[in-house]
């Protein structure tokens, strides 16, 4: 008898390099600490041109957040057409002073300070304070109530100078993970989803155009004309801004509005803000402009919880800052020392009287990753169009006049693109790790979850859920957990700092071999590159002079 055949044997499995996924039949993806194909990231820059008009993009991006809250806010106080330019002149002053700091000595990424959205729910509850006052005008209320959010802002944000600069904040970021930065910076982006669509529908036959057109433009219009694409790409959401703003105005021209309801008008119709026959021509905002500041200890104590939103809404932010930048992810003591300046930030802007604090504009660090620029000169330049539109009123009135449904619009893709830089950071963990789908998953849901429940508690009774008899007390709980950032992070971080933590193989799935160098002073020489200070001269020399 003859000798059997042997069995084939299985060809060996091909060896994958560590820190290398593998998808379908031999397709490798490496994971990118740094995204690639960047035209510029931080210290690479386009020509003085393409600086100039994409500065004033970033202008207009982060203007509509200052129209919406600003607009949202002042009638509340009882102010006026007038009051409301002064205070947008203001908030606009104080963001190019702030930005500025910040990307000289703060975090030193290009990432524009603008109003934060966390400051509403202790601000409305100042005005619900001094409303139930008896006053001459609705013009004296809205100067007592707005003192005593200076005064307010004044005591509140020496909370972040001392967490920023006694390296409590860096205590608390180096216990964070590439498990806890994945829902932390996509809720970011989520958080914020009350200011996306909702906002569009308020007006959707100018809103949803907008919408619309931007993606088509942007995503589409490469497979008609490449060489056109180039340029169109970058430049997409001014063009669709004018585009959509003209429509509006030919709209309200024709009529269109002229019996619509009143909700309709404001939101839809061109003239409707009155913000160009109420600016001043010229006016410097000063310190203490609108009086002294009132002191009291219960809003003292409220608007604290609005300030640490603020911090957190900075530290995720950075984070997507840095990716769509070109930067590697910023270091602990870099986010310690930008929220120590952020509270400095915020005491200016106490004195100088705006209606809240500030934070890293979302909006602005999504426009990064739509025009793939993220030069920190771009950002410094736009301080520039800051400050002149915050002292020349009426040509900054010009464009905050633009209907907000078409900022709503960009906002939609603009948060979308932040929200998905979170999920990027999937690549450096353990995606196959039940542990961390169970961190991640929980760390989003309850995200979205708990602010959901406390804006509609607040949207139906009119407050939040937390009703103690001490109001600054329920001010820092309602403000807390109507944050997005907030309930993800103390989740993240409290669930990856606890569950098991004693093994060098639960280190290797959260990622920390990759993450470890990042956050020593001499543990990635790139540190200093990106984040150091003081600002060499070859960041702003041109390249020409440069040997």
């Amino acid at each position: 008898m003859g000798e059997s055949n042997p069995p084939p044997t299985a060809p060996p499995p091909m060896m994958v390099p560590p820190g290398v996924v593998q998808v379908g039949a031999g397709a490798v993806f490496p994971p990118n600490e740094q995204l690639l194909n960047l035209p510029c990231c931080v210290h690479s820059n386009p020509s003085w041109v393409e600086v100039a008009v994409l500065a004033f993009m970033h202008y207009l991006v982060m203007l509509g957040s200052v129209v919406m809250i600003s607009s949202l806010l002042v009638p509340q106080m009882g102010g006026n057409h007038g009051d409301k330019a002064r205070v947008i002149q203001t908030v606009l002053f104080m963001s190019g002073i702030n930005t500025l700091l910040q990307t000289l000595i703060g975090s030193r990424l290009p990432t524009v300070m603008g109003p934060s959205f966390a400051f509403i729910i202790s601000v409305q509850s100042i005005i619900r304070d001094y409303s139930s006052q008896i006053y001459q005008s609705d013009h004296q209320r809205f100067l007592h109530t707005i003192r005593a959010i200076q005064g307010a802002l004044l005591v509140a944000s020496c909370l972040n100078i001392v967490l920023g600069y006694s390296k409590a904040w860096w205590a608390f970021v180096r216990k964070f993970s590439p498990v806890t930065i994945v829902p932390v910076v996509c809720v970011v982006g989520l958080g914020l989803l009350e200011w996306g669509f909702p906002q569009v529908g308020k007006c959707v036959e100018i809103g949803l155009p907008m919408l619309i057109l931007l993606v088509v433009v942007q995503q589409y219009l490469k497979h008609v004309n490449e060489i056109a694409y180039k340029w169109i790409e970058r430049y997409t959401l001014l063009l669709c801004i004018f585009l959509v703003w003209t429509y509006a105005a030919i709209l309200t021209a024709a009529g269109a509005y002229n019996n619509a309801s009143l909700k309709a008008q404001q939101h839809c119709r061109t003239d409707r803000s009155y913000l160009m026959s109420s600016a001043p021509w010229i006016k410097i905002p000063y310190p203490f402009q609108w009086g002294t500041p009132i002191f009291s200890a219960s809003h003292s104590f409220g608007m604290m919880g609005a300030v640490l939103v603020a911090a957190v809404e900075s530290t995720g932010a950075y984070f997507a800052a840095a990716r769509l930048s070109g930067a590697t992810p910023p270091p602990a003591f870099v986010i310690s020392r930008s929220v120590g300046l952020q509270g400095i930030g915020m005491f200016l802007e106490g004195i100088f009287g705006t209606i809240g604090g500030s934070t890293a504009s979302v909006e602005n660090i999504g426009l990064l990753g739509l025009t793939k620029v993220g030069s920190r000169r771009v950002i410094q330049v736009s301080t520039g169009f800051m400050i002149f539109f915050s002292i020349f009123g009426k040509f900054g009135a010009f464009f905050a006049s633009i209907p907000l449904s078409i900022f709503a619009a960009a906002y939609c893709v603009l948060f979308g693109i932040v929200a998905a830089v979170g999920i990027s950071f999937t690549q450096f963990l353990n995606n196959n790790s039940m542990r961390n789908m169970y961190i991640v998953g929980l760390s989003l849901f309850l995200g979205v979850s708990i602010p959901q429940y406390f804006n509609e508690y607040r949207a139906s009774a009119g407050d939040g859920p937390a009703r103690s008899n001490a109001g600054w007390f329920n001010d820092i709980l309602n403000t807390l957990f109507s944050s997005a950032v907030m309930v993800a992070i103390i989740v993240a971080t409290l669930l990856d700092n606890t569950l098991e933590m004693h093994s060098s193989a639960v280190d290797r799935d959260r990622g920390i071999p990759w993450w470890a160098p990042f956050q020593r002073r001499s543990g990635e020489v790139r540190n200093d590159e990106f984040y150091g200070y003081p600002i060499k001269i070859h960041d702003w020399m041109p390249s020409r002079y440069m040997h």
